[in-house]
């Protein structure tokens, strides 16, 4: 069956199930002991650890991150509405805190870590013309210590993300930041304007609406993406070198790429853990 097709009948499936009532403090498999949620309403809304734990009976949380009773994952609702401060997208989405409550303890690249989920994207809007609308499922974000932020006169510690990982048309496409000039050094690589995007790479693989598995391992001047354990993009270059200078931290979730009016996007999570 094509995929598409496929989406659209598992759509129906997948809602007639959907209930905000739940008995648990954790989707299947998911610690939720050292992760932040935001949701795209009020400023927006961010849900830390210990609050974030009793999720099922957090009004505000309820219509955007809660648990499938039919499969016991996780589920990540988003649409158009409020972003945060760097962005102009919304999201529901998780954020390591490798302190549970805090944003100020995160990890380098010589620290190393790895992130393995299981999930699946079983409904997504498509534009006018019937492409549908992209969603970033995983990230690494760097961040600037406070040193680093005071050293370049910026007003907060956001760096850009290293790496995105998108679900596209079905496919999974990897992108991650470069230097502008590889022969930048501190403190000039510590501007977000250092850096611009690469081109992006997809995996071979069609995942469609099917549960897949994707792996990130980082370590000092490398990382490794993979999918399903059967293909994965290595970048050890220059690029991945100079990154060293700043410190990161993960994400997951829905992060919904369309500021289209009715558009949405829904992300299951089965599985999800992270490893430092």
């Amino acid at each position: 069956m094509n995929w598409r097709l496929a989406m659209i009948k598992r759509s129906y499936v997948f809602f007639a199930f959907i209930s905000i009532s739940l008995s648990t403090a954790m989707g299947q498999g998911i610690d939720l002991n050292h992760w932040k949620v935001t949701i795209p309403t009020g400023r927006p809304t961010e849900v830390s650890p210990p609050e974030i734990l009793d999720y099922q009976n957090n009004e505000a949380l309820k219509p955007f991150f809660f648990k499938d009773p039919k499969d016991g994952a996780l589920v990540f609702y988003a649409y158009p509405a409020s972003s945060t401060r760097n962005s102009s997208y919304s999201r529901t989405e998780l954020r390591e805190q490798m302190v549970p409550g805090k944003n100020s303890t995160n990890w380098t690249f010589a620290d190393g870590g790895i992130m393995r989920g299981t999930l699946s994207v079983p409904e997504v809007t498509q534009d006018a013309v019937g492409n549908y609308h992209q969603v970033i499922i995983m990230q690494i974000h760097g961040r600037l210590t406070n040193e680093q932020r005071d050293l370049i006169g910026e007003d907060d510690n956001n760096a850009p993300p290293i790496l995105k990982i998108y679900w596209d048309e079905g496919k999974i496409r990897v992108k991650t930041k470069v230097l502008k000039d590889t022969n930048a050094s501190e403190p000039e690589i510590l501007h977000e304007k250092a850096w611009g995007d690469d081109k992006g790479r997809n995996f071979k693989e069609i995942v469609g609406t099917d549960k897949f598995t994707l792996e990130i391992k980082v370590s000092e001047g490398r990382m490794e993406v993979s999918l399903n354990d059967k293909e994965t993009f290595v970048y050890n270059d220059i690029h991945m070198q100079k990154w060293g200078v700043f410190e990161n931290y993960f994400k997951a979730g829905n992060y919904f790429q369309s500021k289209e009016s009715g558009s949405h996007a829904y992300v299951k999570y089965y599985s999800l853990e992270v490893k430092h």
